[in-house]
């Protein structure tokens, strides 16, 4: 299940912080700062999703996350190449390799990366 872009912007902030109160959350946000009913109504709707939780502490809620970054970001990465590139790695390499501003410098970089996954394996 995937995230709106208003829940995704709180889950990065909650990444971020790890663990917060409501106050930390709203704190954490660029002007001009959502409504506090704006943040609960989302957090309430990713733990519907499993996404995050909470941990009561006296009145007040301290949530973290459910989900780790890399997980979620794992997950809608092979979403996008299975949607627009056929589910295919190469195509989706050769369309990020063409398709973005990409230095000589960086390119190599990738190919060290491509070739030190090559030599695990």
């Amino acid at each position: 299940m995937a995230l709106s872009k208003s829940e995704e912007q709180l889950m990065q902030i909650l990444w971020k912080q790890d663990k917060a109160f409501m106050k930390d959350l709203i704190d954490a946000y660029p002007h001009p700062k959502p409504a506090p009913t704006t943040v609960a109504t989302l957090l309430k709707r990713m733990q519907d999703k499993n996404f995050v939780d909470y941990k009561q502490l006296g009145r007040s809620r301290e949530y973290f996350a459910l989900v780790k970054k890399k997980d979620y970001f794992s997950r809608q990465l092979r979403g996008m190449m299975k949607t627009f590139f056929n589910d295919s790695a190469t195509q989706f390499a050769s369309f990020f390799t063409q398709e973005t501003d990409l230095t000589k410098e960086e390119l190599e970089d990738l190919k060290r990366l491509i070739d030190e996954e090559i030599k695990n394996k």
